[in-house]
């Protein structure tokens, strides 16, 4: 399936270019902590899921395929031919995929607070359909404790809000979409084949990919480094963006 991904893109022309996937129910401004520290170096470019952000709404169940090739494709409109891949969660998922099969395309890939298979399977169909049936909304009252430890939210409630205002801002029929990509998602047959430089991070306190799901990405590819960050959950770039920003330049250094 061919997908359009709004995205948008920050940084020198002429420098090392960074794909950035966001997760599940959130925007491209999940990442503004890391352009703001990284498009001084690096060409940045960020894009929406379907049905999120400015990106067009999704038409039906997607496959985290369809979604790395609507990557593919948002890098190919801002002229970038090869890539570090920086993505959280489903973006990490995406990420994987790149890993394995994007070719000599994907420099390096960094992935955060995702899985190489989400747990409770099950669970995701039954999310999609509470989604379709009531608006993203829904998903609201879940994402503290789960997207952002409580104490982040008592100490920056403007950011809270930002986050929480992306999922409002959600398509339900895009957010379905991605959810049943997710549910779908099994490759841990293919780690072995992921040969680019690999950093995977895990929210110490994330009980949505906990780090020992995380953890079994980096058992399956050769070479890859670990490293966990205290008091986050599951979106942890924005939540610890110093912690992660450090991780990820390091990251990008050595690849």
């Amino acid at each position: 399936m061919a997908l359009d991904l709004h995205h948008v893109v920050d940084g020198p022309a002429d420098a090392p270019a960074i794909l950035f996937g966001p997760s599940l129910g959130t925007d491209l401004h999940l990442f503004d902590p890391q352009v703001d520290a990284l498009a001084d170096r690096y060409r940045c470019v960020r894009f929406d899921l379907p049905g999120h952000g400015g990106s067009p709404d999704a038409t039906g169940d997607l496959t985290i395929e369809d979604l790395a090739r609507g990557a593919l494709a948002a890098a190919d409109a801002a002229g970038v031919t090869d890539f570090h891949y920086v993505g959280v969660s489903i973006g990490g998922a995406i990420g994987q995929w790149l890993g394995a099969y994007g070719g000599e395309r994907v420099r390096s890939i960094a992935l955060l607070a995702t899985a190489a298979r989400f747990p409770n399977p099950h669970a995701w169909p039954q999310r999609a359909a509470a989604v379709r049936a009531n608006g993203t909304g829904e998903m609201v009252a879940s994402r503290p404790g789960t997207w952002y430890v409580e104490d982040w939210a008592r100490r920056n409630p403007e950011g809270e809000k930002r986050l929480l205002d992306m999922l409002r801002a959600t398509k339900p029929e895009g957010y379905a979409a991605c959810t049943s990509a997710v549910g779908d998602f099994d490759i841990r047959a293919e780690l072995p084949a992921v040969s680019v430089p690999t950093l995977v991070v895990a929210g110490a306190d994330d009980p949505a990919t906990p780090p020992l799901v995380v953890r079994e990405i980096a058992t399956g590819i050769a070479g890859a480094r670990y490293a966990e960050v205290a008091d986050s959950a599951h979106l942890l770039s924005y939540e610890r963006p110093d912690e992660v920003n450090a991780l990820i330049e390091e990251h990008l250094r050595n690849s």
